[in-house]
């Protein structure tokens, strides 16, 4: 497979050397856990640093395509089974559909330094200071979900805002920022001290983990999400459609 960059482009290179990577897994050649030409090859081929072929590669292993085994190389991702759910909501939309009513046991934003793996899921500078809103949520009788989320600073928000609104309306319609997509990934974990603590169960119990990628019309990353559930309070609901 021959591969180049236009280095006369006005698509940033690491961008440039990304979309490549993603025909480059989708080719036979590669498919199926084969490992990738290593960095340094693969990196003079294309004319480019090997840390803007590294920021390219961070991408890919951040969205799961890629495995990076240390000291051996990077390599395609196993396919995996996953399931879809239709008609995403916000946890508000979601609950009000159910009609319950949602009370805030606790509400904090604070402005933080991204860790590696947030600061590349929005490909923004590891170093600039990002809004962090967490949310304990639950009916009136008790908690119920702790939430973490992180916001792209391209949306706005100040952190003065009323957080006991909708959070989707909040971005549509005081910041003009539309979320489209939501991309999820959904497992069982056991409640380390602190979330137990939040979720008022017992340090070591099942809960539902559900991280969330979201994305405005642009397939821009506009939040990325931590979700916290009690699993004796919460069931998590898929539709698939077999096509």
């Amino acid at each position: 497979m021959k591969l180049s960059i236009d280095h006369k482009s006005p698509v940033p290179l690491h961008i440039q050397a990304e979309n490549l990577l993603r025909t480059m897994i989708s080719d036979p050649e590669h498919l199926n856990g084969k490992f990738l030409p290593n960095e340094l090859d693969l990196a003079k081929q294309l004319a480019i640093s090997r840390s803007t072929l590294r920021q390219a590669l961070n991408k890919l292993v951040y969205e799961g395509l890629l495995v990076r085994k240390k000291g051996i190389g990077t390599k395609v991702a196993e396919p995996v089974i996953s399931s879809k759910s239709k008609n995403w909501l916000s946890f508000t939309q979601e609950m009000n559909a159910r009609g319950i009513d949602v009370k805030n046991f606790e509400l904090h934003i604070t402005w933080v330094t991204p860790d590696e793996k947030t600061a590349a899921f929005f490909d923004m500078d590891p170093g600039k200071k990002i809004l962090k809103l967490e949310r304990l949520r639950g009916k009136m009788d008790g908690p119920f979900v702790y939430f973490i989320s992180y916001f792209h600073p391209r949306v706005g928000l100040t952190g003065e805002e009323d957080f006991k609104r909708p959070l989707y309306d909040i971005l549509e319609k005081d910041h003009h920022v539309i979320a489209t997509l939501s991309k999820e990934e959904v497992s069982a974990i056991a409640a380390n001290k602190f979330i137990a603590a939040k979720l008022e169960v017992e340090t070591g119990s099942p809960i539902l983990f559900r991280k969330r990628f979201v994305f405005d019309q642009g397939n821009r990353p506009i939040e990325y999400n931590l979700g916290y559930y009690r699993a004796d309070s919460f069931v998590y609901t898929v539709e698939s459609v077999r096509e």
